[in-house]
């Protein structure tokens, strides 16, 4: 059988082809030779991987049997896989472990991949071809996947300029183009903010109340950047975050968060405000030419929501009850601010810092207790095993395969009968060149060819977690634990995908239902019987005692409105970004002050994603779409719920029909997904309750 593989540029893959003894289905994957590619071999391989996609749809198109769903939506389908390869490859290592010279690469293929996609996408002849498939659509007996494939693919040429005229169209590739560069520009400036901002401190006495493994960490960071015997803190959450809750220093504390929250946003060469209201004119006149007022209607059309108003109402119902909580904790902090200060008002950095006091007071929970049982190593084998009781699947590591950074560690997974489920790359540690946050992608995809071989996934997990010390391992916060089981829940949607087309397969579902199998792992991390399986004091190996589980359970709903108002207020700053109809005379500051004035944002909070380094929304395709998270939290916590019902968190039925749903991937309708898993609608009492707002 034909694999993709670019050896002659040194975009080598490692393939083996195996066999489903359950399904007695032949299996294969690839993953790439790390080892063998050189940054120079990228643009060349690029230019062949577009070139043979090019020729691939002429032949679609210029094939002289009359249109069929074989002959054109599927082997539409089935175009481009060199370039999928290339892609998976490029792209995961530019956000994980790039440099000026990827970037680069990076400026010059933006532009090229935004030209082929229009290419086809606005290719009369080939849509013609669609058309005439789609139009005979009921009466082709297709399966259910087959007409979802249709109709999707019908839908995405519509919805994406294929129904324009040709002036409409010339100008729709002009506008994605620059889209395209204006969103590599943003996210290249968050970077060069994040890395060029640094503190150092030379007083010893500034950090007091900090851990020791938290100044250790930025001690070495300091040596690092040739300033022995001082302390480096960074933009980068790992390093400021331990600042804002156990420093002492108020001022240090205020400095860090405004670093963090000012980046982007500073008037010099990396200031982002241009560039929003750029992508603003340009999302907005994308919209237009399609006839809708706004992007976010246009965005939302094929989405479970469907439109802004249905996404305002749904944030609108939420907001209020969190902002209550938000309230009521921001006077409790209050109190506890008057006693070192009197007659001090609580400020956003003061916030994280009387949390963690009063976390301490209330529970007697303390952070830094809890983190000595929450070795990453650990908590990943945590988050495994919740996977074993769950679904079966197995994790191996493997050794002897190549990576992109000597971070990199990977695992192949396996089902409960020994056939292959995929690989899994894991890559934890901040560098310069990796951009902040953390997420899940695709290496490769899974599909099923044309020879009914099935094409195994390769994921990759990616984070910015502690990196080990001289004297500790990598040591997780309860937000970092809660991210890892986050991102693993996205890797096994996509490991577990069972669909025949690439498109459809693993997290290719509409925006505001692909959170549902994260968060929903988010469940298990803090259930007493999973972190006896993971939580072991990383010195003693002592598991974690019951009366600390016992407090990190009682403190589960603490602190709840602001992390629920930080969210919220994120998603709105979206929305009311991507409901203008007009970018003209548009201040970016001015607005974010404006909606957060309308929402009546409490002062003592700061929107967790401020506009200049809003990555999600103006560089990785989650614009009008952050309410996401909060939408598929109403679904996690309801599917969570179905398992609780049970009486017990890994009821085997339960998750039989939750791993159906996500082996589905896009291949059905997502509501219908949920309705087939749970029986009946979402109810978002679940979710009000898990975090106190309601009894």
């Amino acid at each position: 059988m034909t694999n993709y593989k670019l050896v002659l540029l040194g975009l080598a893959a490692m393939t083996m082809i195996a066999c489903n003894k359950e399904a007695k289905r032949p299996t294969t994957y690839s993953v790439p030779a790390f080892d063998k590619i050189q940054v120079d071999q990228y643009l060349p391989a690029f230019e062949e991987a577009i070139a043979a996609q090019k020729a691939e749809v002429e032949a679609i198109v210029n094939n002289p049997e009359e249109p069929t769903f074989a002959n054109t939506i599927e082997a539409l389908d089935r175009t481009g896989l060199m370039l999928d390869s290339i892609q998976g490859i490029f792209f995961n290592v530019l956000e994980a472990d790039g440099n000026d010279e990827m970037n680069e690469i990076a400026e010059k293929v933006s532009p090229m991949l935004t030209n082929l996609q229009s290419y086809i996408i606005l290719n009369d002849a080939l849509f013609q071809r669609i058309k005439t498939v789609y139009e005979q659509r009921e009466s082709l007996n297709l399966t259910a996947e087959q007409m979802r494939l249709l109709t999707e693919t019908y839908k995405a040429f519509a919805q994406n300029g294929a129904n324009l005229p040709a002036d409409k169209k010339a100008r729709l590739t002009q506008i994605n183009e620059e889209l395209g560069l204006l969103s590599l520009k943003f996210g290249n400036n968050v970077v060069a903010e994040t890395n060029a901002c640094q503190r150092f401190i030379k007083d010893e006495n500034l950090l007091k109340g900090l851990p020791e493994s938290a100044k250790a960490a930025a001690a070495e960071e300091a040596a690092a950047a040739g300033h022995p015997g001082e302390w480096l803190f960074t933009p980068k959450r790992t390093s400021f975050t331990p600042v804002l809750q156990y420093c002492e220093n108020r001022e240090l504390r205020k400095q860090l968060l405004m670093d963090y929250t000012t980046r982007a946003n500073h008037n010099n060469q990396y200031d982002n405000k241009a560039v929003i209201v750029r992508e603003m004119e340009l999302r907005i006149e994308k919209a237009q030419l399609f006839g809708y007022d706004n992007p976010a209607d246009y965005i939302l059309a094929d989405c479970m929501a469907k439109d802004h108003q249905t996404v305002d109402a749904f944030l609108a119902s939420v907001w209020a009850p969190s902002l209550e909580a938000a309230k009521r904790e921001a006077a409790a902090l209050q109190q506890m601010l008057e006693q070192d200060i009197p007659g001090a008002k609580l400020q956003p950095w003061d916030w994280w810092y009387y949390a963690e006091k009063l976390r301490k007071a209330k529970y007697a929970l303390d952070e830094e207790e809890i983190k000595p049982y929450f070795e990453l190593n650990n908590v990943r084998k945590g988050a495994f095993g919740v996977a074993t009781k769950l679904y079966g699947l197995r994790f191996e590591q493997v050794t002897d395969m190549p990576v992109y950074n000597p971070e990199v560690e990977v695992f192949k997974v396996t089902d409960a009968d020994g056939s292959l489920v995929g690989f899994l790359y894991t890559d934890y540690f901040p560098r310069a060149g990796k951009r902040p946050g953390a997420w899940m992608n695709n290496i490769s995809p899974q599909y099923i060819d044309e020879n009914g071989v099935d094409h195994r996934p390769v994921i990759i997990n990616v984070g910015n977690f502690n990196k080990p010390t001289a004297g500790n391992p990598s040591l997780l916060s309860m937000d970092d634990v809660e991210t890892l089981f986050h991102e693993f829940g996205h890797a096994l949607h996509g490991l577990l995908s069972r669909a025949h087309y690439k498109s459809l397969s693993g997290t290719n579902t509409p925006r505001d239902f692909v959170e549902l199998p994260s968060q929903f792992m988010e469940n298990y991390a803090y259930e007493p019987e999973v972190l006896k399986t993971y939580a072991f004091h990383y010195q003693t190996g002592e598991v974690i005692p019951d009366e600390l589980i016992e407090k990190i359970n009682k403190a589960g709903k603490f602190n709840q409105g602001f992390v629920t108002t930080e969210l919220l207020s994120a998603s709105i700053l979206d929305m009311d970004f991507h409901e203008l109809t007009s970018a003209e005379n548009l201040d970016v500051n001015a607005l974010e002050k404006a909606s957060l004035e309308k929402m009546g944002m409490i002062d003592e909070i700061i929107v967790r994603y401020r506009p200049t380094f809003y990555n999600h929304i103006f560089t990785t395709g989650y614009e009008a779409g952050y309410y996401s998270y909060t939408w598929a939290a109403v679904l996690d916590a309801d599917a969570f719920a179905a398992f609780k019902e049970t009486g017990n968190i890994f009821d085997h039925e339960t998750a039989k029909r939750f791993r159906h749903l996500l082996e589905q991937g896009g291949t059905r309708d997502a509501q219908e997904l949920y309705l087939e898993f749970r029986g009946k609608e979402a109810d978002p009492a679940n979710l009000l309750r898990r975090k106190g707002f309601i009894e």
